[in-house]
């Protein structure tokens, strides 16, 4: 018998103040996923749903015996689930939770790259990417990652692509793998598998395995960081939508079981916790000896803990990400002409719209002030000319492009320009904007110019191109914003129970890369999804080198040669080091990495919170050279990063949190130590957390042990602690958690006796009733909670049961609503009444037994009755 963890059907929605919108993964209605005891037969399991449900995945493996399934009739879905977690052999059941396909951001593509990259492949490896985390030092030492298998779990790849081997399978660089889904899955509707796991219409997972292992038998130059890798692509999302986290299991097994020596994955969502399905199938095959590498999430303006899934799983090696050295872009061209005299090319990214074929016309901006930072972000003067005769030319600046879109197109403007404030150029998107037929930005440079040329007085004219056919080259602009510094999109750890969260860093912001042929062949994009693969395809060379392929070894290793770097906030760098919630233990040297010297027997320290607190704790050091080493040992601080931005807050700060520097205190035993070759000592180290901060506003501390040899080597190994409670930490946002109604969109909150008058029990999906208007729960959690109740309560007081699919469990920080039909967990209805709903989350390390430990909100008192039957009712 095992205790039900069933998830709402909570879809995410508007954030509260503190923190940007979070996206929760959606749960599939009346989807479970049952896992049994590892010698239980589950024939009666399966017996016991017959005619119920149907089987999406029947699952028979070492490292998970399970199952997932639909109920057919969501009306009695709980309670079906709640007899099979109470059955004898079922170990857990958990939801299936849905996972979009991964965010990245395009800056720019095209084929025309080609010609250009094709001239680094004569040399040395130059490739930006590769300088900063000396992935070009294997390749100039002949080290390329052979005989390495890393499996791909992402949207497919295109095989075909030249510079991605062009075939498929035995010999070929993608050599093995399927497809889980078919092209036309959305992640609602059935699945259609097939042995085919070619990408020509996302370009995602093609991007990703270009990163990894791009052009190796192609004239086009050098991508990949292991080009002599196998790869295995296992496609999990059809062209859009999402997917199950039953298809993800299933994916891994299947790499698992196909010999990867690496499993890379940029897919995710908001959790913080460790203990979902997905995510301890993911940990259990690290404990088979196969590392596996998922993205951090794209979540940073959310701000400190926001871990994603499965990258938050115990041994899981969750990547951040940094920003290129140089901004890539691949340019299309076009000319211009100032006062009709002879043509100039310049080069322009296309945005979203980009009807920009056969458009010819003088430029007209909103001033000549080349340093605005607010370039039309006011509504345009009344003497503004009749904008659609004009290219409109504005800078980049502080508001959004929507917004200086609409007071261009609120002149008439059909055609925008917008030069950049920054080196480089990026796609813009104002396709919401009406009247706006095309978008594109240029460089700095270029905007420049024309601003200068319409300041003396001269008419500046655009020819623009189509950027279909246009011919394109690749520029690389120095990055003189965040170069190497953390990407402000990069999410931050660490889990609710205080778990290091990210270990590692890797390049991931303006990554050029392969693309499938139909969208470009080639791109340069930024996310998490980019630094993942990157650092899986160093895990690969350090293999080769080491000849070592233990997960716990390779990631103490990388940890300990990483390159920690200072805060920057997208417009400032900062005097101290970024928190390891947001690097963990820095940027990848891999080529140190493959040389160390002194192996660290953990990547990380976790202090925990005050009230769990663990200020005593060791680590070993192996001498695994030839000759005898001294190490000086020592630590330094990182920034303190608090939680909250003040006494009062409810839920975390929004990125950047007001970073403050507060040193810990460490006493490290001994402070020197010799170690001969082969030769392992231990090292005690003795906390002492910050004085002087707020602990109500839970300040999380971090730093790095360092030690120093005597053979000029260097080795760090990051630690993180939190002062304060996170259990006296606030999980419900009470204020932000009442009834509404599904009529308004804005969901604000009923009056107090609101009537609501309800389908006939069983009915929601019927026709007839489908413009009715049901109590609407809204909840809010302003941090993680591991186990959400949502109490019925009738006009007597009594508790009749819970909302159909609570209690929720693992569930992370957002808001969340759901229409209420009457239903109740236990598949019964409530009867007409007036009613409360006490919604109940349990703190962070609370114990469910105990009734402090939970927090309530109750909302107004309102009414349901349900319609009367109707023989004209029938099912849509």
């Amino acid at each position: 018998m095992v205790r039900l963890g069933l998830a709402t059907t909570l879809l995410a929605a508007a954030s509260f103040a503190q923190a940007a919108q979070q996206k929760a993964p959606a749960v599939v209605p009346g989807a479970y996923i049952v896992e049994y005891e590892d010698s239980h037969d589950p024939t009666s399991i399966l017996a016991s749903i017959k005619g119920d449900a149907t089987i999406r995945k029947d699952i028979r493996h070492e490292l998970f015996k399970g199952a997932s399934f639909q109920f057919k009739d969501l009306n009695k879905a709980d309670d079906l689930a709640s007899k099979i977690a109470a059955m004898s052999g079922v170990k857990a059941l958990y939801p299936v939770r849905r996972y979009s396909i991964p965010e990245h951001t395009v800056h720019s593509t095209g084929s025309a790259v080609q010609e250009v990259v094709a001239k680094r492949d004569t040399g040395n490896d130059t490739f930006s990417p590769h300088l900063m985390t000396q992935v070009n030092k294997f390749r100039d030492s002949g080290i390329t990652g052979k005989g390495i298998k890393i499996a791909v779990i992402d949207t497919g790849i295109d095989y075909l692509h030249p510079a991605l081997g062009g075939c498929f399978g035995p010999g070929c660089l993608v050599s093995y793998g399927t497809d889980l889904v078919g092209d036309d899955f959305n992640g609602s509707n059935t699945p259609v598998p097939d042995s085919d796991p070619m990408d020509t219409c996302n370009g995602h997972g093609s991007h990703v395995s270009g990163v990894i292992s791009g052009n190796t038998n192609n004239p086009y130059g050098i991508i990949g960081a292991a080009t002599d890798v196998t790869l295995g692509a296992y496609r999990v999302f059809g062209c859009s939508g999402d997917v199950g986290n039953d298809i993800l299991i299933e994916a891994y097994l299947k790499a698992y079981d196909d010999g990867s020596d690496i499993i890379t994955a940029s897919i995710g969502g908001a959790s913080g916790w460790p203990e979902d399905s997905w995510a301890a199938v993911v940990s259990r095959i690290v404990e088979k000896g196969v590392p596996c590498l998922v993205s951090a999430g794209n979540d940073g303006a959310t701000g400190i803990f926001y871990a994603s899934t499965a990258a938050n799983g115990k041994r899981v090696t969750a990547v951040a990400s940094v920003d290129n050295i140089l901004a890539p872009a691949l340019l299309s061209e076009a000319s211009y002409s100032v006062a009709n005299g002879s043509l100039s090319t310049f080069g322009f990214t296309a945005g979203s719209p980009s009807a920009w074929a056969n458009v010819s016309l003088p430029v007209w901006s909103v001033n000549f002030n080349t340093a605005d930072t607010a370039n039309g972000c006011e509504a345009f003067p009344d003497d503004t000319p009749d904008l659609s005769k004009y290219i409109v030319l504005i800078r980049r600046g502080t508001c959004t492009f929507v917004q200086k879109a609409q007071n261009a197109a609120a002149k008439g403007a059909k055609y925008i320009i917008y030069y950049n404030n920054v080196s480089g150029s990026t796609k813009v998107d104002v396709s919401a904007v009406a009247g706006v037929k095309a978008a594109a930005m240029v460089t700095s440079e270029t905007g420049v110019a024309w601003i200068k040329a319409l300041q003396a007085g001269t008419q500046v004219t655009v020819n623009m191109a189509d950027p279909e056919t246009a011919p394109k080259n690749l520029n690389n602009f120095p990055n003189t914003a965040t170069p190497g510094f953390l990407s402000t999109y990069t999410s931050w750890g660490p889990t609710y129970e205080v778990d290091v969260k990210p270990q590692i860093s890797s390049p991931g912001g303006m990554i050029l890369s392969t693309y499938p042929r139909a969208l470009g062949s080639y791109a340069v994009l930024s996310g998490t999804s980019m630094a993942c693969p990157l650092a899986a395809a160093t895990w690969a060379l350090v293999m080769q080198k080491r000849g070592t392929k233990d997960p716990k070894v390779l990631e103490n290793l990388f940890s300990a040669t990483a390159h920690p770097n200072l805060f920057n906030d997208g417009t400032k760098t900062y005097p101290m080091l970024a928190p390891v919630a947001q690097q963990g233990a820095g940027l990848i040297q891999a080529w140190d990495a493959a040389n160390a010297n002194a192996l660290l027997s953990v990547s990380s320290i976790s202090f925990n919170d005050t009230e769990h607190f663990k200020p005593l704790q060791s680590f070993e050091v192996t001498n695994t050279g030839k000759k005898a080493v001294t190490y000086q040992l020592g630590h330094t601080s990182a920034a303190t990063a608090y939680t909250f931005a003040n006494d009062n807050s409810i839920g975390p700060a929004a990125f950047p949190n007001e970073l403050v520097d507060a040193k810990a205190t460490l006493v490290l035993t001994p402070a020197k130590l010799t170690l001969n070759p082969g030769q392992k000592k231990t090292v005690t180290v003795l906390a002492i957390p910050p004085l002087g901060l707020d602990a109500k506003r839970l300040p999380v501390y971090s730093g790095y042990i360092t030690l120093n040899g005597t053979d000029s080597t260097g080795y760090s190994l990051p630690y993180q602690g939190v002062v304060g409670s996170m259990r006296s930490v606030t999980v419900l946002d009470k204020q932000n958690s009442y009834l509404s109604q599904s009529s308004d969109a804005t969901y604000a909150p009923v009056a107090a006796g609101t009537t609501f008058t309800l389908p006939p029990a069983g009915k929601a999906n019927d026709t007839l009733y489908a413009n009715t208007v049901y109590p609407t729960i809204v909840l809010t959690l302003s941090m993680g909670s591991a186990e959400v109740h949502a109490d019925v309560v009738n006009s007597k007081g009594k508790t009749i049961g819970q909302v159909l699919t609570f209690p929720a469990r693992w569930n992370p920080r957002g808001t969340f609503e759901w229409n209420w039909d009457g239903a109740l967990s236990d598949g019964t209805y409530a009867p007409a009444d007036t009613y409360k709903i006490t919604l109940k989350a349990l703190k962070i390390y609370g114990n469910s037994k105990w009734p402090l430990d939970w927090e309530t909100q109750t909302t107004e008192p309102f009414t349901i009755k349900y319609a009367a039957k109707s023989k004209r009712a029938f099912t849509a």
